[in-house]
């Protein structure tokens, strides 16, 4: 009995089995077909491919556009920068002529005081404080303290110490000079000051003598000569032959000791302050200009020509009312030339802004022959012509110098600015 049960149990199950295939087959069938599952997957890889397209092409329109973004902007910035420079090298060509010709101004009606006339040069030195707060960088802060950790009080006071009564003595000749001078040789003889400046330089700063610069040298030396040598003019009269003598030699030595002054500086700030920020360089100049301002002071009252400088107003060819606006305009002037002279510092380099400044001495003889009359007989025609020509051969080799400063330190492949070595760094900002 057993037996005969055992094949019937095993045909039920394979019933059982064929059963279910058949069923499971039949609902696989209905459900998902094979042809409609790849069709349908198909169409999600279709989709898919599309979408990462889509993105790839919004990637790149995303970068071109940030690439446009990035090219314009340094070029607005480079925009901003020019228009900036601009305004400084007015600065300084015009306030430059007009300081000086105001100074004459305050002496043809009537100014004695040679001290005050030095005085206004130094006076106005509080707009540089201005000047500096603001222009300083918001966005970055100041390193101020780090400058006093490298430079201690007393190093930074016997700086300015020294400067300043170096820049007093300079502003008294320069003072001196435009009394018994005439407006047009006063500026000739001065624009010497760059064959002192690269005569100290070569000692002070291991200035080379390139064949411009000794050409410059030459050329500034004859025309100041041809002047010195030259008595003839129509302020002569005016002043005794003696004066005239002492005003050149003044002058002289104004123009050697903005020389010495020049160098003297590059010097401190490379060696001494070790920083070449543009607060650093804001604040000896300006604080030079408040030591010689007191040092002036000191002489205006000790030499007793305070007292005289009421009749002085009084007896003013012009009245007081421009008596009082010739001098605030003196100040005014030079501490705008100043601002002009620094903000080239901090937007380009030293070279350039003593190269406008060259640039901008010749510009004096031509306003004084048009404001004074000034006689301008052969020889001082000449000294201008040779002036002009030491100027273009010094602002040619400076040329040449940042030319291959700014080559040297470029990389090959167009890459960015390597550093530049110490001493001749641009002013930085701070």
């Amino acid at each position: 009995m057993v037996n005969k049960s055992i094949p019937l149990i095993k045909y039920g199950a394979v019933a059982t089995n064929l059963h279910l295939y058949n069923t499971f087959t039949k609902n696989l069938s209905v459900v998902s077909p094979p042809r409609a599952v790849m069709e349908r997957t198909q169409e999600i890889y279709v989709s898919d491919h599309q979408n990462i397209e889509a993105n790839l092409t919004g990637l790149e329109e995303m970068n071109t556009t940030m690439e446009i973004e990035s090219s314009s902007a340094p070029q607005s910035k480079n925009y901003k920068k020019w228009l900036r420079i601009s305004i400084y090298v007015f600065f300084v060509l015009a306030c430059q002529a007009l300081s000086t010709i105001l100074g004459r101004l305050y002496y043809e009606n009537g100014g004695k005081s040679t001290r005050m006339g030095t005085l206004v040069q130094l006076i106005g030195f509080p707009v540089l404080f201005l000047f500096r707060f603001f222009s300083r960088n918001k966005n970055l802060k100041s390193t101020d303290t780090n400058i006093r950790q490298f430079s201690s009080f007393t190093t930074l006071g016997s700086v300015y110490l020294v400067t300043g009564l170096l820049v007093s003595a300079n502003s008294y000749m320069s003072s001196v000079g435009l009394i018994y001078l005439p407006v047009s040789t006063f500026s000739l003889i001065l624009a010497s000051q760059l064959a002192f400046t690269a005569f100290f330089s070569y000692f002070l700063n291991s200035q080379k003598f390139t064949p411009f610069i000794v050409n410059s040298l030459f050329l500034l030396t004859i025309s100041s000569a041809l002047l010195v040598v030259n008595t003839e003019s129509q302020n002569t009269a005016k002043v005794s032959r003696v004066k005239y003598v002492i005003g050149i030699i003044c002058t002289i030595g104004a123009s050697a000791g903005i020389g010495l002054l020049l160098s003297l500086v590059q010097l401190i700030l490379r060696k001494v302050l070790k920083k070449n920020t543009f607060s650093t360089v804001t604040d000896l100049v300006a604080y030079q200009s408040f030591v010689a301002s007191c040092v002036v002071l000191i002489g205006l009252f000790a030499s007793g020509e305070w007292k005289t400088l009421t009749s002085e107003m009084e007896n003013y060819k012009l009245g007081k009312a421009p008596y009082i606006m010739t001098l605030t305009s003196i100040a005014i002037s030079w501490q705008v030339y100043t601002i002009g002279v620094v903000g080239l510092i901090f937007e380009s380099s030293s070279v350039f802004s003593n190269s406008i400044t060259a640039v901008g001495l010749p510009i004096v003889p031509v306003v004084a022959v048009i404001v004074f009359h000034d006689k301008m007989n052969s020889p001082k025609i000449f000294s201008i012509i040779l002036a002009i020509w030491g100027f273009i051969s010094f602002v040619y080799q400076h040329y040449l110098d940042e030319k291959k400063l700014k080559t040297s330190h470029t990389s090959p492949v167009g890459g960015p600015l390597l550093p530049v070595e110490e001493g001749h760094t641009n002013i930085q900002s701070v």
